[in-house]
């Protein structure tokens, strides 16, 4: 990772007895911020993110999220290289130490495509989306379901390699419904923790004697390919209009005329975003046609996942 940032500020902190030196800010959420750290040691750029706990149950949150990252070692997985909770005034942070990825979001990348007018080339979409599906499968291989898989939750390193971040919102992949108070809660939680343009059909309205598994993710996982596609969510304009998505995810996914990718691409696309969960394929599917169109592509790279 190159050495070109300057610090700013000697502004430091310790964590697991390693000291760190602020940079600057990178983001900032509703209860979290992310700041860029370098090491005091070893002169590498880190991601500190720290998360406000309000209460017990913010802490729990947070202690979660801790050990969602602890139990992936996966290059498309982001790790955590260290954490700890820091308590100051009366209030809680949990600080997350996590590894700078230089090139920034998917989304970011696809924004700058846009603002040139220009297209993602297809090999790029497939190597890309690959190394997604990969970090995928090893979530779904534990039992566990992301629920909050989009562009701004993938980041990019150098090479186009893929890392799915932002686990705060995996739970257990198989969740199972029993009677009306069940289904309320979990819709209720899935409105205040799985993106609206990217959360699955089953999850708007959900009923009262089911089973909400890990295909949740693979919808999202659709939206993610056509945003990379077409440069926007296929919900984000419903969204923005003020139109209902809840509605509009209840109908089959619309690919414009004009797209110019291959046939194979447009119907991997059709076949993930189907809205009965059901009938929606799980992520080896998924995989093993990724890996298909790959290898009918003779220009495409398929050694960075």
């Amino acid at each position: 990772m190159g050495q070109t940032l300057c610090i700013c500020s000697r502004g430091s902190l310790t964590i697991d007895n390693k000291k760190y030196y602020f940079v600057q800010k990178l983001d900032e959420g509703g209860f979290s911020y992310v700041d860029l750290v370098e090491g005091a040691k070893d002169g590498r750029f880190y991601a500190l993110k720290r998360i406000l706990c309000h209460d017990r149950e913010g802490r729990q949150e947070a202690q979660t999220e801790m050990e969602m990252h602890q139990m992936f070692n996966h290059p498309n997985v982001l790790s955590l290289v260290a954490h700890t909770f820091v308590d100051h005034g009366g209030k809680s942070e949990a600080w997350l130490l996590l590894p700078y990825v230089r090139k920034g979001s998917l989304w970011s990348v696809l924004e700058k495509l846009r603002d040139k007018g220009s297209l993602m080339p297809e090999k790029q979409i497939l190597q890309i989306f690959r190394g997604i599906c990969s970090g995928l499968k090893a979530i779904h291989e534990k039992g566990y379901a992301h629920r909050d898989l989009k562009p701004t939750n993938v980041l990019l390193d150098e090479d186009d390699r893929p890392v799915l971040m932002d686990l705060g919102s995996m739970n257990r992949a198989r969740i199972e419904v029993r009677g009306s108070r069940e289904a309320m809660t979990i819709q209720d939680w899935a409105a205040q923790r799985c993106t609206i343009s990217y959360r699955a059909p089953e999850l708007f309205n959900v009923e009262s004697h089911c089973i909400i598994d890990e295909r949740t993710d693979i919808w999202s996982l659709g939206c993610v390919l056509y945003c990379m596609m077409m440069l926007e969510g296929p919900y984000d304009l419903v969204f923005q209009k003020g139109d209902s998505v809840a509605l509009a995810v209840q109908n089959p996914v619309t690919i414009p005329q004009s797209c110019s990718y291959s046939e194979g691409l447009q119907m991997l696309l059709s076949s993930i975003m189907v809205s009965n969960a059901q009938e929606r394929p799980n992520i080896n599917w998924v995989l093993d046609q990724v890996q298909d169109l790959q290898s009918r592509s003779p220009n495409t790279q398929t050694n960075m996942v």
